[in-house]
């Protein structure tokens, strides 16, 4: 669901910039207050692994479309909101700056998207009222709520890709032939989120079971047996990254998927103006592995497995980077006032 420059307006898209850079800000300062130094290399491994996991693309039977995890939950609930939008946005920034993934003008877009609806929407109002906030956990509601509030996060998601599309009149995409498609097909997408969300917090309650509850309840970390979580995460971070993700479906994803269906026509939408010039010639300069492939690459089976490959293991350690910085930041900030 990672938007391309060509669906929006330089307006539509600087208004979601703005937008998300007043949440980011907001996070940051929330972040700063609550963050402790045990959290930090959660917030990089768990980033790491988000990246990794959203590169493999799974077959949506009998629609030739597929999808991808989002994540955005899974990070609240391991992190909490704030911390969980500041990973995202450092998660989408890397795929859009260093892999061509997404565009620049519409990063805003992609990271209100993505990171804004089930951080600070599906997962309090969805998540924690179905999971509760007590120390155990059950199955049946860690299953329920993950995949209760995994389809509302991506529904509101992909209800906002029509909105800013339709708003920005760039593309003559009717609105509700758009959302008819777009909102089932992540429904399906929905579903393979929640088992995920659910396998993964499952994991995290066996390994350490008060983590869980200390991010619910903003409670420092400190003094908990995190190594568990930690490697757990890295190891899949990178057989998912590495390995997994030779096997990602190479149908188009579920936005791509519902353009074509509107369009009748399976080319790019193209836009032409100096905001769309600029960023696009940006991410040009910047992209190191365009769309996770080795640059000037033939497209054999071996050498797009091997940029794949690479771009996963390379993406993860980089977001592991960013985020771990970004949190060894916000917390030198915070010793620093105090």
């Amino acid at each position: 669901m990672h938007m391309a420059d060509a669906l929006l307006s330089p307006a539509v898209g600087g208004v979601m910039w703005a937008a998300t850079g007043a949440t980011v800000a907001y996070s940051a300062r929330k972040v700063r207050e609550d963050l402790d130094e045990s959290k930090i290399p959660l917030m990089g491994v768990a980033g790491a692994f988000v990246f990794a996991a959203q590169m493999v693309n799974f077959t949506i039977p009998g629609t030739g479309s597929s999808g991808h995890l989002g994540g955005a939950l899974l990070l609240a609930i391991l992190l909490g909101p704030e911390a969980a939008f500041l990973v995202m946005a450092s998660i989408l920034a890397v795929q859009a700056l260093f892999f061509a993934d997404g565009g620049l003008l519409a990063l805003g877009c992609n990271v209100f998207n993505l990171g804004f609806f089930p951080a600070f929407v599906a997962y309090p109002l969805v998540y924690r009222r179905i999971v509760g906030d007590g120390p155990a956990l059950a199955r049946r509601r860690v299953g329920a709520g993950s995949l209760i509030a995994g389809s509302v996060g991506l529904q509101l998601g992909a209800l906002g890709v029509v909105l800013e599309t339709t708003a920005s009149g760039v593309s003559e995409l009717s609105f509700w032939s758009f959302v008819l498609l777009m909102l089932p097909i992540h429904l399906a997408i929905g579903v393979v989120e929640g088992l995920v969300t659910a396998a993964v917090v499952l994991f995290v309650y066996r390994a350490q079971p008060e983590l869980l509850a200390r991010s619910a309840a903003r409670k420092p970390l400190g003094g908990l047996r995190l190594k568990p979580v930690l490697v757990g995460l890295a190891v899949a971070a990178l057989v998912v990254g590495g390995a997994l993700s030779w096997f990602a479906s190479a149908n188009p994803d579920g936005l791509e998927w519902s353009i074509a269906k509107v369009t009748g026509a399976e080319e790019e939408l193209r836009a032409d103006s100096p905001p769309h010039d600029t960023a696009a010639k940006t991410q040009k300069r910047t992209a190191i592995l365009p769309d996770y492939a080795v640059k000037g690459s033939e497209a054999s089976g071996a050498e797009v497995g091997a940029g794949t490959s690479l771009s996963g293991v390379v993406g993860a350690l980089i977001v592991l980077a960013v985020a771990g910085a970004l949190g060894f930041a916000l917390r030198r900030r915070s010793a620093a006032r105090d």
